[in-house]
Order: structure tokens, then sequence, then C-alpha cells
């Protein structure tokens, strides 16, 4: 039984070393936005830097004005802020409206009816991309609070990385247990399975990520990969997208938009678990990758806490005590780093393993619903399972 223990614990800690080494390497390759003065003075050498955010909005009546709001305060950049107000059944048009009285680099746009065969964000980006004045386009989701200098340090590091789309990942603001639960996984799941290195390096499309929340492109590029048209199906732009751009042949990456940006996506758990489970056939959940993900977290970061209740049944060794202590460092290592480097919710970081078993959770509830061919439901509209 304690031979059965050691080997348990030296699986778990083969398997928990894998994103661990992955997130570490990846560190000093999730690079922040260069300085505000940097920038400043990039752009001071050329012309007058000129921005379009483009803010797709259904029901949004809470967060628009904040979102506007701290777009409008950017230094440094020439600014309009369109959002299009997607049929909303509460306020956010009247919102809209009363801050574009205020600041005529606001405008007010209504969408059209949303066509068959499109998701209703990917269609509302496309149309802002065509009432769109500048050259820069930045897509911004509305629960999404940018810092005075976002525009400029981003659009900056896009030209000076010559991409033809970079994503930031903003800091996540998490108030519910659940949001401190699951929303910090993000970063784990993207700095713990994606190199960095080769996402660059290779420009195959299996290779891209990015975040939905905040992305930038110019024109030029937006029109050559067909921007949102390519992906009008998708839940999931924050994958998609990137993937469409490198598909035409064109050149993608991310940064680490914590100083620069910050988003609360969900406020209950509800939210949460539908918001995550909405997309998640377009990421984890479908037959390829849920059963080797699942087997790789379960093994990597359930296994080492299953394994001290058998140890205290009598199931470990000395020596598989010390591999299971060694295990849990190797867990919490990555999860307490972000928790610092990315100010991320200490009681997530904590609770980590109850966190991977709800995103495990939500993953296997998605993948069925699929293959049931249940509808899922996002903003009051269904669309049909993928």
């Amino acid at each position: 039984m304690e031979l059965t223990g050691f080997i348990l614990a030296a699986t778990a800690c083969l398997f928990a070393s894998i994103p661990t080494i992955v997130f570490l390497r990846n560190l000093p390759h999730f690079h922040p936005a260069p300085s505000f003065e940097d920038s400043k003075s990039t752009f001071e050498e050329k012309k007058q830097l000129q921005v379009s955010v483009l803010i797709p909005a259904r029901n949004e009546e809470t967060s628009i004005g904040p979102a506007v709001e701290s777009v409008l305060a950017n230094q440094a950049v020439e600014l309009e802020v369109i959002v299009l107000d997607d049929h909303s059944e509460d306020r956010t048009a009247d919102v809209v409206q009363e801050l574009a009285a205020k600041d005529n680099r606001v405008r007010l746009e209504e969408a059209p009816a949303l066509p068959e065969g499109w998701c209703g964000k990917q269609h509302a980006c496309w149309q802002l991309a065509h009432l769109a004045t500048f050259d820069n386009l930045a897509f911004l989701d509305a629960d999404v609070r940018l810092a005075p200098d976002a525009l400029a340090r981003s659009v900056a590091l896009m030209e000076a990385k010559e991409v033809d789309l970079l994503s930031g990942f903003p800091r996540q603001i998490t108030g519910t247990f659940f949001e401190k639960l699951l929303i910090p996984l993000i970063h784990f799941i993207l700095l713990g399975f994606l190199s960095l290195q080769r996402m660059r390096s290779n420009p195959q499309p299996v290779f891209a990520a990015g975040c939905g929340q905040f992305f930038l492109t110019n024109k030029n590029a937006y029109w050559q990969a067909e921007g949102h048209k390519a992906i009008r199906l998708s839940l999931h732009d924050g994958l998609k997208l990137p993937r469409s751009y490198r598909r035409a042949g064109l050149k993608t990456d991310l940064f680490n938009a914590t100083d620069l940006a910050t988003c609360r996506m969900y406020r209950t758990a509800g939210e949460v678990w539908s918001g995550l489970g909405k997309n998640a056939t377009e990421g984890v959940a479908n037959s390829t990758l849920i059963l080797p993900v699942t087997i790789i977290l379960f093994l990597g970061q359930l296994l080492p806490f299953l394994l001290i209740p058998f140890g205290l049944a009598g199931g470990l060794c000395w020596a598989g005590w010390l591999m299971t202590g060694i295990d849990l460092c190797i867990v919490y290592l990555p999860r307490f780093w972000a928790a610092v480097a990315f100010r991320q919710s200490w009681l997530g970081a904590i609770l980590h393993p109850l966190g991977i078993l709800c995103f495990l959770m939500i993953q296997w509830v998605a993948w069925i619903r699929s293959l049931l061919g249940v509808s899922a439901h996002w903003k009051g509209r269904p669309y049909p399972a993928t």
C-alpha cells in the first residue's frame, strides 16, 4: 500500500510539474506595455495617435457609463468612442446618449437586426468596424475599465512588436466566492499550458490565443482577416479571432495588461457558470481535448490533495509524505505567484483544487450539453450547440 502511495505521489509530481514549469518559463515573456513616457514620446515624433474605441453593448446599463468615461480619460490620443446598442432592454442607450451630449467624442449607434448564423457580439463588432473613423481599432468589452495611459501604451506596443492583432489580459476583479474561485484560472490555464515563446515563433493558428475583453488592430489587417465576420458563429472571440488572423497570414500577440485595464466579467455564481460554460466547447470541452485535459488536471492538481487522507489512512510512507509535500508546493507555486503578480484573490489561490474541480465540472457539463444539442444562452439569446 505504501509503495502504491509513493507511485501515486510521484505521478502527481510529474503532472503537477507540467503547468508550473510552463508558467515559470512564460513569466519573463508575458510583457507589460512600455511606459507612458516612452509611448508618448514615440507618438510625438509622428503624427497624433488616433484610435477608434469600439464597444458592443447589450443590456449594459450599469457598466457602460464607467467604461466610456474611462476611455475618455485617456491621454496623448485623439479618440472616438462608438457604442453599438445591440437591442438592449434596459437604459444602456440612454446612458450613452447622456455621455454623448456632454462629449462629442462619444457616438451611439443602433445595431441592425441580428442575421441568422451570427453571434450577437461578433455581429456588433463587425458593424462597429465599419463605423470607425480612425485606422487603429480598439475593441473593448463594456465591463472593462481602462487606465488613462492604456491606449497610448498598448498601441505603442502593437507598433513596436509589428503585430496585426494585439490582445491585452486585464486585471480580473472578483467579488463573489465563485468569481474568486474560477476567474483567476484564466491566467493559470493561459500561462500554464501555452508556451509564449512557441506562440511567437510558430505562426500556426493552433498556437494563437488572446482575450476578447481588449483587442487592438488596424483596419487593413482587420479587413484582410475578415475580422469578426470570419468567426461570426463563435462565442469565444478570445481564442477564435487570433486564429482567424493567423489563417490570413497575419501576426498576433498578447500582453500583460494588469496595470492598464480592469474587468469584472461576472457578478453572481449563475453568471460565472453560464459565462464560462457558454464557450467551453470552443476551448477545452470538445471530444479531442476534454479527456486528456481532465487527466492532466486531475493527476496534477487534484491528486496531491487526495493523497492527504490516503496517507492519514496509512497509505503513505515517509518518502510518500515527502513527495506529497513537494507536490503541494509545485501546485501552489504558480497560483501564489499569480496572486501577487496579477493581483488575484488569495482565497481563490488557496482553494485552487476546488476551483479546478468546478472548472472541470463546467467543461463536462458543456460537453454533454453539446452532445445532446442543448443550446447555450447568453444576454437573452440562444445559440446552437457546437
